[in-house]
């Protein structure tokens, strides 16, 4: 008895490493998820003024969704959006696949 005990809860810890281990499931929308990800940080408030300041200095601002970097908080899986400039990283945000959720990375 102990031991089967034992192996349940070894196997119950594995299987709770590799679901955090594995990336986020990627929607069957085509690009869309991408797409959607990158609108809802550029309507960010802060991130629509600094995009404004950046193109008056003539800087192009550029937003890289990083699929190979997946993060879990709370439970739920976000895509890392780096919010750059001249090859430097200004801000780095969280957003879920469906776009409904967005984070500040700190």
């Amino acid at each position: 008895m102990r031991l089967a005990i034992i192996v349940c809860l070894a196997g119950s810890a594995l299987a709770g490493f590799a679901s955090d281990a594995f990336p986020c499931d990627y929607p069957d929308q085509g690009n869309l998820p991408l797409r959607r990800a990158v609108t809802r940080i550029e309507m960010l408030p802060e991130v629509h003024e600094w995009h404004r300041s950046m193109v008056e200095q003539g800087s192009k601002p550029q937003y890289a969704v990083r699929l190979d970097q997946p993060v879990r908080a709370a439970g739920q899986c976000y895509w890392p959006v780096e919010v750059r400039a001249d090859g430097k990283l200004w801000r780095r945000y969280l957003v879920s696949p469906d776009g409904k959720s967005i984070r500040l990375k700190e």
